[in-house]
């Protein structure tokens, strides 16, 4: 299947196999609406919608959905909706007689589709609960062995269960927001009281975030199968954390002011229809899952896509790779970790976010943080042949998340697009930057 309606490039994310969705708007005071990626350009589903594209589709008032500032209500719709729209875009770019195309002008593509570079794009959804998972076996691992050593890396109920906490949505921001770099308590000197200020150990987290659909009502469990059925799609996501306030923080309740001051997610979400084509095995799970956490359908629950970490360090003009991973090497899956949120019974709603938690692989180039890259500050990270070296995040560093499945048959790509954020100096309410000690500016 090729896109005749624009040009596309063969290394382009957005393939007519991907056709992402996204919130975007076109100028200061014009409406977001709800939009799809092709090649270097931006659907515009309104318009898409006004022309009869999606006429007939049952239970799908498209004019409506599509001119909401976010998707919740087109995820709400469920996948057999999902995937008739998704038919109708193909065969509306593949098609030369498709009937809407024919309604065009010739060559009128400015009515239905914008550059990508003249769009402003938006969050994708009223995110009305966010919840962080730490599912990667390697990333568990390397933190446990740093901190407990390795008779204890893991946790007793780590291979029973997908370990989660509830994170703060609303401070959940779009590729391309800038953050300031958090305030709060730390205990850099065991012997003496914790300080409050800057934290100086800024870390990234290389992760994936899926959004629900349908969801399901309160006491209401879902089974492994029922859960895959109400995941919308994928989103890369950086969870940056500090870790410094996260280590005095997080006893016994887990990860507040250290996690809470921002998360970014890329704009635009790769159904799971279009990930279709990479599923590969999880990784073997010792001991065997309890039966709530099993799938029985016989289909893989992985997934192969290419992540890769890049910084631009205050200063420079250039990215310097710092991560390569995957998240195939994910112990638990999506649908897992979804069945699992559900399983006493939690309401799941439509545009509630799930993070996977740091994806590692079994390779020190694979590690997902820069807490593993440096081994939690005892070394440096070289940055290429630049002669800069980080251990953790400094202000004005630009963090990098990109990701795609590659095809192998027919050499098609399915991509996510970036998921970027540039780190600022702190801030206090009043404006005025907290200045640190000489004892924090050394740790």
């Amino acid at each position: 299947m090729q896109c005749t309606f624009v040009a596309v490039s063969a290394d382009s994310d957005f393939s007519i196999y991907n056709l992402p969705f996204g919130v975007c708007s076109t100028g200061a005071d014009a409406p977001a609406h709800v939009a799809v990626a092709i090649g270097d350009y931006a659907l515009d589903m309104v318009e898409l919608a006004r022309l009869g594209l999606f006429a007939d589709i049952a239970g799908l008032d498209a004019t409506s959905v599509f001119s909401k500032p976010y998707l919740n209500d087109y995820m709400a719709l469920g996948r057999p909706v999902w995937q008739a729209v998704r038919q109708r875009l193909q065969d509306f770019l593949s098609n030369e007689q498709n009937s809407v195309r024919l309604q065009l002008a010739i060559n009128n593509v400015e009515s239905v589709a914008k550059p990508l570079d003249s769009v402003v794009m938006h969050l994708p959804a009223r995110i009305g609960d966010y919840t962080d998972f730490y599912a990667s076996r390697e990333h568990a691992t390397n933190v446990g062995v740093m901190f407990r050593g390795k008779d204890n890396a893991l946790m007793p109920n780590w291979t029973h269960l997908p370990v989660g906490y509830h994170g703060r949505a609303s401070s959940v921001v779009v590729s391309g927001t800038e953050l300031h770099r958090p305030c709060g308590q730390r205990r850099p000197d065991a012997s003496k009281p914790p300080v409050f200020g800057a934290s100086v150990r800024l870390d990234y987290e290389l992760e994936m975030a899926f959004f629900v659909g349908p969801g399901n009502k309160l006491g209401s469990p879902l089974a492994v199968e029922q859960a895959e059925e109400r995941i919308f799609g994928v989103v890369l996501m950086n969870d940056w954390s500090a870790r410094d306030i996260q280590a005095w923080e997080y006893v016994p309740l887990g990860p507040f002011l250290g996690k809470s001051f921002g998360t970014t997610i890329s704009p635009w979400v790769v159904t799971m229809d279009a990930l279709e084509p990479f599923r590969v095995p999880q990784p073997a799970q010792d001991p065997q899952p309890m039966e709530y956490l099993r799938d029985m359908t016989g289909r893989p629950g992985g997934y192969d896509i290419a992540l890769q970490v890049d910084i631009k360090p205050a200063g420079s003009n250039s990215f310097y790779t710092l991560t390569r991973s995957n998240l195939k090497y994910m112990y638990w899956t999506l649908r897992q970790q979804l069945a699992h949120h559900a399983a006493a019974g939690c309401n799941m709603r439509p545009g509630d976010l799930c993070g996977t938690g740091t994806i590692s692989g079994p390779t020190e180039d694979s590690f997902g943080s820069m807490l593993e890259l440096s081994w939690s500050g005892q070394k440096d990270i070289k940055l290429g042949d630049s002669g800069i070296t980080r251990k953790f995040i400094q202000d004005g560093d630009v963090i990098r998340i990109s990701g795609f499945c590659q095809a192998n048959d027919d050499g098609f790509r399915v991509g996510f697009g970036q998921c970027t954020g540039c780190i600022l100096p702190p801030k206090t309410d009043d404006g005025v930057q907290p200045l640190l000690s000489s004892e924090q500016r050394r740790d």
